[in-house]
């Protein structure tokens, strides 16, 4: 096997062009051209090789430093990059050395590796000009280990992220890999690991495998180019079809009202973003009793240019759910469900009587499908003491009403780190102490009701909502007032979530360190919009001014930054960077006590401190920060 030092291949070939002068630039430059070659006797990707050599031609180098320079890194979703040439891009190149990385890394963690194999799952991504597309990406997953004879159980459609680490789960495989990029711009592409028991790798792991993969750099063979072997190898399975008859028969653990919805009025619209949950979302319905949703036209088809939004992130609200409302409207339905490219995420907007539309944030979702489903539990179980077993999880920047409810309803509830592997590993080890974990989320419209799978779930998410609304349409209630109903009983928390886009690393770096050093150096802002800050909790550095020794309960994560700020008018505020996007991202809600339900003062010092703390924290224009805008 190759390693970083060694270089293979005509090196003669590759050294038709003028030196770099920068010696780290000229040997990544030889060891690409040498790898991304793929054997003559299978069909090979010329793209990513071609453009790699066309860079060299020109004497781009500042382009080729960027691209050879340095490698992808796991993020909050796994290794994530734009498609194309180079070695922190996602390629046929990259996938093999990651997934030849990922293999060594299993074969000496699990003694049974050579029975359990692997699940490899694709999403609806592509991009023409560097000869990648998810499927593709996956064959070539599978084409590694296979190589290796382990068996690879490869679906042989695109199919929802989740279905990857519930397949994990139903067959006892060692890992999971999904290639996708969620809800990213289309140039991007991902790698999403899943551990045997489904939840997605975290750290020590995520380290440990980036090393292996360092350690395995050299393709090691023709087969690992060889896509046509998961047609030829008897190791490969495609578990499509029982995966998606188990999942949807299980799924039926979170219907309690099939009669209802069997006679239900309403009727739903639903859009995939050109993505993989059209199907998937129709069958989920069936499940419940419903009758299918009425699709977006335009957007129910895998297009991997996306070409009828802006972005394909639903969570960005109306503008990029044009579609969706104007349907609606023709349809004359209240309610709007759309899933994101991938089905892991959901959003849900509401016709609002004589005053448009009402998009609910992933906070204002949660407290719904969180009373909702607390609300069923206890129907089923009515002895006090069982609730008491009952969990709910959260991450950090997302809204605290959850804790609310834990608070008058006496469940347990817990954070988390930003980035549902934190949540699927949490439920994984409650679960192994026979605790029961009912309901999960990230406020970005990732949403997990019940705990089948150890991931957000788009799709079962999107049945839970239709049921949800039609109980309340039974009982002459809307989404939104029910929403109301539950800030009047538990408190009103008016949260804001927005971000800026900063694509100088250093830049961060800079921002975050003023942070830490506002009052003088080790010194943290001392107010904020004009109200007193009395605790800090700094998780990249691991401070925390309200722990007696001054330490994170959270795990430290010195690879991101993320510092949260609590206010003396009950204000919480985070800043932090995003694990997929070049994004600092900002988080403030009021939590409110019961009682306390002028939302218009709330609103308003909510806007206060959230507009201090962009301004005064951030410094947009000083920092040259682009500010959202769609």
């Amino acid at each position: 096997m190759g390693d970083d030092n060694g270089v293979t291949g005509d090196l003669n070939a590759n050294m038709r062009f003028q030196a770099t002068g920068d010696p780290r630039l000229d040997k990544a430059v030889h060891q690409w051209l040498a790898w991304d070659k793929g054997p003559c006797c299978v069909v090979q990707n010329q793209c990513t090789l071609a453009q790699i050599q066309s860079l060299v031609a020109a004497a781009r180098f500042e382009d080729l430093k960027s691209r050879l320079c340095s490698r992808m890194s796991f993020g909050t979703a796994g290794l994530r990059a734009p498609m194309g040439a180079g070695f922190n891009r996602i390629n046929d190149l990259t996938i093999i050395q990651s997934t030849q990385g990922l293999f060594s890394y299993l074969s000496r963690y699990f003694a049974d590796f050579s029975s359990r194999g692997v699940v490899v799952g694709f999403d609806t991504r592509g991009q023409e000009e560097s000869g990648c597309s998810s499927q593709r990406l996956a064959k070539l997953t599978a084409a590694v280990i296979l190589s290796r004879d382990v068996p690879v159980h490869l679906f042989s459609s695109f199919v929802p992220t989740p279905y990857v680490p519930y397949a994990v789960k139903k067959l006892g495989a060692a890992a999971g890999v999904m290639i996708t990029a969620s809800h990213n711009p289309k140039e991007d592409n991902g790698y999403k690991v899943y551990w045997c028991h489904g939840a997605q790798i975290s750290s020590p792991q995520d380290k440990e495998i980036l090393q292996s993969i360092e350690e395995q750099l050299e393709p090691w063979s023709a087969s690992c180019w060889d896509e046509e072997l998961v047609e030829s190898c008897c190791l490969r399975t495609d578990p499509l079809t029982q995966i998606n008859s188990c999942y949807m028969d299980e799924l039926t653990s979170l219907c309690f009202h099939r009669d209802l919805n069997r006679g239900c009025p309403l009727k739903f619209i639903h859009s995939s973003f050109h993505g993989v949950g059209h199907i998937f979302v129709q069958q989920a319905f069936e499940a419940f009793g419903f009758a299918p949703p009425i699709p977006v036209p335009e957007q129910k088809d895998p297009d991997p240019n996306f070409s009828s939004v802006l972005c394909p992130n639903p969570e960005e609200g109306e503008s990029v759910l044009k579609l969706s409302l104007l349907l609606a409207e023709k349809e004359n339905t209240s309610i709007v469900l759309a899933t994101d490219p991938d089905a892991d995420r959901l959003a849900v907007a509401e016709k609002c009587d004589g005053c448009g539309w009402k998009v609910f944030t992933g906070n204002e979702l949660a407290a719904l499908l969180g009373w909702w489903m607390l609300f069923n539990w206890k129907e089923n179980h009515p002895d006090p003491a069982d609730t008491e077993q009952v969990y709910m999880l959260a991450t950090t920047v997302s809204s605290k009403i959850l804790q609310a409810l834990a608070r008058i309803e006496r469940f347990h509830f817990e954070e988390t780190l930003p980035g549902f592997k934190w949540i699927g590993n949490r439920i994984q080890e409650l679960s192994a102490t026979g605790h029961s974990v009912i309901f999960a989320f990230e406020e970005s419209i990732g949403f997990l009701c019940g705990s089948m799978v150890p991931e957000k779930d788009g799709v079962s998410s999107a049945a839970v909502v239709a049921e949800l609304a039609a109980y309340l349409h039974n009982k002459n209630l809307s989404l939104n007032q029910q929403l109301h109903n539950i800030y009047q009983t538990y408190g009103y928390h008016v949260s804001k979530t927005s971000y800026v886009i900063c694509n100088n690393p250093p830049t961060i770096h800079k921002i975050f360190n003023r942070i830490r050093n506002f009052d003088g150096e080790g010194s943290y802002p001392k107010t904020c919009g004009g109200v007193q800050v009395v605790h800090v909790r700094d998780v990249t550095t691991g401070y925390d001014s309200s722990q007696p020794d001054l330490r994170s309960v959270l795990p430290v994560s010195r690879s991101s930054q993320m510092i949260t700020f609590t206010l003396q008018n009950g204000v919480v505020a985070t800043l932090r960077t995003s694990g997929t996007e070049p994004k600092i991202k900002y988080y403030t809600e009021f939590c409110a006590p019961p009682g306390k339900s002028d939302v218009t003062s709330l609103e308003e010092e909510l806007r206060k401190i959230t507009t201090a703390l962009l301004d005064d924290f951030l410094e947009p224009e000083r920092n040259h920060l682009i500010r959202r805008c769609l």
